[in-house]
């Protein structure tokens, strides 16, 4: 096995063994990057690692726990000294509970906000120790729409990705008071087709499913890689979806309180397979499904078939300039057409 080159973006992605981290770790690898992939399950990692290879980049395997701080700390210093720096960090790991709240425990939520949001925090702490000193690097928290609209079933995880929202907030302050030109963006995705869904602890009978519309993971890897490139704006939305919720949220909140209410149950789940059911499976909580006694989940879930790999939204969201110049000359170019037609007579 080759180690790594002294060349290409030195880029950290964490939950890199499957999903939207897998699709992530190889979008930058296309790039000629040194991806250092970070996760608990030891099979998805390695075959993450060989993925990277294949499309061109080198790969650091970093074992951890994202809730362990300690361990984050560690594995950081472990990036640094293999690859000298830390250009890129992608914050993507996460752990779920898909379950009415009051059939949550105390642990399983405090595990799913340890994993989720304090995993975001250890690894943003991490990171801006290797960058604050060189005053230079780039930090992206991977979101959704549901860091602004929480949705039934899912309190957990909607309640940790609002606090990452409000957390990156406060942090993106603190770097501009203090003229750092280390940036911090966040991505807002979709519902997207990853392994996820056969993996999230559940207590619903129906076996979970993102909600349509769904897109494929390499849509949010586009965006991802985009965002690390461009990380002084704030915040990307990927997917009409997406857009259309948290403007929809924006304007009636409750009108989506009731609407969610009325299809938020039915809309996330599905029959499962004849003698099983979705209820009472732990999922990856507080073990990795790619363990040892587990497989490599790769970066697709079971959706293929009902998944785009396009969006025109999130080509808007990457090239905002040039929709706007486009905009524009529309606009005057209209205006013009319609004085010409006034001037003319036939207006």
């Amino acid at each position: 096995m080759r180690g790594p080159t002294k060349h290409g973006k030195a880029v950290v992605v964490t939950g890199a063994s499957g999903g939207v981290g897998r699709a992530t770790a190889v979008a930058f690898a296309a790039r000629g990057a040194r991806v250092a992939l970070l996760a608990r399950g030891r099979e998805g990692l390695a075959a993450a690692a060989d993925d990277v290879r294949r499309a061109g980049g080198d790969a650091l395997v970093v074992p951890v726990d994202m809730a362990d701080a300690k361990a984050v700390e560690d594995a950081a210093q472990r990036v640094a000294d293999a690859f000298g720096e830390i250009d890129v960090w992608v914050n993507n790991a996460f752990a779920g509970a898909f379950a009415p709240f009051t059939e949550i425990t105390a642990d399983e939520f405090r595990r799913v906000t340890e994993v989720t949001y304090l995993g975001y925090v250890n690894g943003t702490r991490a990171a801006l120790r290797h960058m604050l000193p060189r005053d230079r690097g780039t930090i992206v928290q991977v979101g959704s729409a549901l860091a602004y609209r929480g949705v039934p079933l899912q309190s957990a995880y909607c309640g940790a990705k609002h606090a990452i929202q409000g957390f990156t907030e406060s942090l993106r302050c603190e770097l501009l008071h203090d003229g750092s030109k280390v940036r911090t963006t966040m991505v807002q995705l979709p519902a997207v087709n990853t392994p996820q869904f056969d993996w999230v602890l559940s207590r619903m009978p129906g076996q979970a499913r993102p909600v349509a519309p769904v897109y494929q993971p390499e849509v949010a890897a586009r965006a991802i890689v985009h965002a690390a490139a461009h990380g002084r704006r704030r915040e990307y939305w990927v997917g009409g979806s997406t857009a259309a919720t948290l403007i929809a949220n924006a304007i009636a909140p409750g009108f989506l309180d009731r609407y969610l209410a009325r299809t938020g149950y039915d809309s996330q789940q599905e029959e499962p397979p004849a003698g099983r059911n979705g209820h009472g499976r732990t999922g990856n909580l507080w073990a990795p499904a790619d363990g040892p006694h587990g497989y490599d989940h790769g970066a697709h879930g079971r959706f293929d078939d009902e998944s785009t790999a396009s969006s025109p939204q999130e080509w808007a969201s990457r090239n905002r300039t040039r929709v706007g110049a486009g905009l524009l000359v529309g606009g005057v170019g209209a205006a013009v057409a319609a004085g010409l037609r006034r001037r003319n007579g036939r207006g």
